[in-house]
């Protein structure tokens, strides 16, 4: 497991724990996904876990993971697209300027899951 998988599962269970919506609470979340990827670099750098790599990449991704979209949201939040439609878990595409295009993005069977699950829930 990379690490920054490793920090989103561990602000997943804070969240948990915290009793925290991650959508109606996003500062709150933020605050911790933040204090979780500076916990985790200063951790690594004293034992065997993986390096992070650039932390503030480290921080949208993981606070996407847990308040976005995941994967996703960097599409949802780029003004030049237009629309984003999931075929299959590797069969990502979007729209610009009315031209369609399959990206490169991928998610897993879990990932699909958890998407829809946010999706209905903010709905």
């Amino acid at each position: 497991m990379d690490a920054v998988r490793i920090v989103e599962d561990e602000v997943r269970e804070l969240i948990r724990r915290r009793g925290l919506d991650p959508l109606r609470q996003a500062g709150e979340v933020r605050r911790l996904v933040e204090a979780a990827v500076s916990d985790y670099d200063e951790r690594a750098l004293m034992g065997p876990l993986p390096p992070i790599g650039p932390l503030e990449a480290a921080r949208r991704f993981v606070f996407d993971a847990v308040a976005g979209f995941g994967v996703l949201q960097p599409l949802l939040d780029d003004p030049t697209i237009e629309e984003v439609w999931i075929n299959a878990p590797n069969e990502i595409y979007v729209a610009r300027n009315g031209e369609s295009e399959l990206t490169s993005l991928s998610l897993t069977d879990q990932q699909v899951r958890d998407l829809v699950e946010r999706m209905l829930k903010s709905s």
